[in-house]
């Protein structure tokens, strides 16, 4: 298992739009990928569960990736969470 945290530096948090990328990125993948933000846990690969947490400016996030692409699963989220502009990793 492999993670990295992130804050949420877009004014916008993760709205419909990145959040959508993002699964679309999660889906690629064979790996069982996590979104925790704000005391709660999601499925990466779910749309309804990442806009469920409500994720706005500010809050800090972390991304769990377990599997047999574990480490490509998460360099390649990483990398579109700041190519995006939505978080910074910390």
């Amino acid at each position: 298992m492999v993670k990295r945290s992130f804050k949420i530096i877009n004014e916008s948090g993760i709205h419909a739009r990145p959040a959508t990328t993002l699964v679309n990125t999660a889906i690629e993948f064979k790996s069982n990928i996590t979104l925790t933000a704000l005391k709660r846990e999601v499925d990466f690969k779910s749309i309804m569960g990442v806009m469920s947490l409500g994720i706005y400016s500010g809050v800090i996030i972390e991304i769990k990736a377990e599997g047999e692409d574990e480490m490509d699963a998460i360099n390649t989220l990483s990398d579109k969470i700041v190519s995006l502009g939505l978080g910074k990793e910390i």
